[in-house]
């Protein structure tokens, strides 16, 4: 596994190992003692797929303290746009957000750290995401940033979201509970 920085510090974009023979292939996402070295979180609670249709985005989703989490996403299947938003008001990429387009045949995984809204719009139908996190979910702890509210452009004219996603704050009316 190669552990390559981003602009967003503690945001690291994860080439996998991928064994292929005759059978097919065989992708290792996770291994506690690579992540450990780096510090990065090892402890994973939660583990869950989304599949979307193309022109889906769903974000900007995270946890809020005393339940946020850290995050591990892996394309399954289909390709996506990612996106981070860094919310630790300490942190020299406050309000800055890096965008990713990643696929399976990519086998790229990303580590986002606590403090990061994480987005993504499929840009393909059947695209399978998923997920490891730190943290169980917590309804009352779970919470957004409006997906068109930080200046990036999705490039799309008529996305598909959820009711949920679409009530979200407006960056600007968002004040961060991250240091």
């Amino acid at each position: 596994m190669e552990f390559l920085d981003t602009k967003i510090s503690g945001v690291f974009l994860i080439r996998q190992n991928v064994h292929t023979d005759l059978r097919g292939q065989f992708v290792k996402v996770f291994h506690k003692e690579i992540f450990n070295n780096l510090k990065l979180e090892t402890t994973f609670l939660e583990s869950y797929y989304s599949e979307s249709k193309k022109g889906v985005i769903r974000g900007m989703h995270f946890q809020i303290p005393p339940k946020q989490h850290a995050k591990v996403t892996t394309i399954i299947s289909g390709r996506i746009v990612d996106v981070i938003l860094d919310l630790r008001r300490s942190s020299p990429t406050f309000k800055k957000f890096e965008v990713f387009e990643l696929s399976r045949e990519g086998h790229v995984s990303v580590y986002i750290p606590e403090g990061c809204a994480h987005g993504f719009m499929a840009l393909e139908d059947q695209t399978i995401v998923s997920y490891m996190t730190s943290t169980v979910y917590s309804m009352p702890d779970d919470k957004g940033i409006r997906f068109d509210s930080f200046g990036y452009d999705w490039g799309v004219k008529n996305p598909i979201l959820s009711p949920r996603d679409l009530g979200f704050p407006r960056l600007e009316n968002f004040e961060s509970p991250f240091v």
